[in-house]
């Protein structure tokens, strides 16, 4: 099996990734709790569309190694850049998806354009998840605590609930965009985590504020976000990231959740591979 091994990090790790497809390579930054596997539905799209596309687990989830420290958005991109560097890959497009948009964002910030060809965040939680006096539409710190404390206390019961909210599973179940057999899946993915990381990583995408950072995103930057998302508010989200970035194209999808990948895809490989191209 694929490994990437970082070992600038204070934790050496081993990244596992796939890699498919020939052409401009696409990297796919997964959400948090899952693993690659939630590009199931991207991946041969992008491949079958006549690109490179490589998809890995972050360091605590998925194959990847789980180091007990490094869950910092710096580390992580550490991470991603020791991907792009081993593979010697140019010319590239960075997807990051939820907790996946801090990566990209921060890349930016440490390494530069150089390699880097467009952007794409996908319900992404950039720039602040965390309400403050200056971003009064975000979650509130006691929700943040408290999420925190249900890791601690009983994480499984906590994931066993959470895709619920993740993909508005009581409306969309209705109407055939979401089933129990995903919301199983996702379980199992999300368990199978390292405990540490899924709290430490949480953490990350809780409390980091990429607004300073939005100014170092210079190349073409798609922005995906479901108007109807109940985890990462398209307030305090999407609709600051695409003021924030200056060559930003941005697109809402009505009656779509956070999981937008899984729910509407047809809706979101369309306007991914029409930025693609572009």
């Amino acid at each position: 099996m694929p490994f990437i091994t970082n070992r600038n990090s204070k934790e050496e790790v081993d990244l596992f990734y796939e890699d498919y497809g020939e052409g401009q390579p696409v990297i796919l930054i997964h959400g948090w709790p899952l693993s690659r596997k939630s590009w199931e539905q991207q991946v041969w799209k992008i491949v079958e569309s006549g690109y490179r596309c490589i998809s890995y687990d972050r360091r605590g989830f998925g194959t990847s190694s789980a180091a007990w420290t490094g869950y910092d958005y710096s580390t992580l991109t550490s991470d991603l850049n020791e991907i792009i560097i081993q593979l010697d890959l140019k010319n590239v497009v960075l997807v990051g998806f939820s907790m996946g948009g801090g990566e990209v964002v921060r890349y930016f910030t440490e390494y530069g354009s150089t390699r880097i060809d467009k952007a794409v965040l996908i319900s992404s939680i950039i720039p602040l998840v965390k309400q403050k006096d200056d971003n009064p539409s975000g979650v509130p710190e006691r929700d943040l605590d408290g999420i925190i404390t249900a890791l601690q206390n009983d994480r499984v019961g906590f994931l066993k609930d959470f895709s619920k909210g993740f993909y508005n599973f009581d409306e969309l179940s209705k109407v055939s965009r979401i089933s129990q057999a995903q919301l199983d899946y996702d379980f199992m993915i999300a368990s199978f985590a390292s405990p540490q990381a899924t709290i430490e990583a949480a953490k990350a995408w809780m409390h980091t504020d990429f607004r300073d950072e939005l100014k170092n995103v210079n190349v073409p930057t798609l922005i995906v976000h479901g108007k109807a998302d109940q985890t990462v508010p398209i307030e305090t989200s999407a609709n600051q990231a695409a003021k924030g970035i200056k060559n930003a194209t941005y697109i809402k999808i009505d009656n779509a959740p956070h999981g937008l990948n899984v729910t509407h895809p047809d809706e979101l490989n369309k306007v991914l591979l029409n930025f693609l191209n572009s």
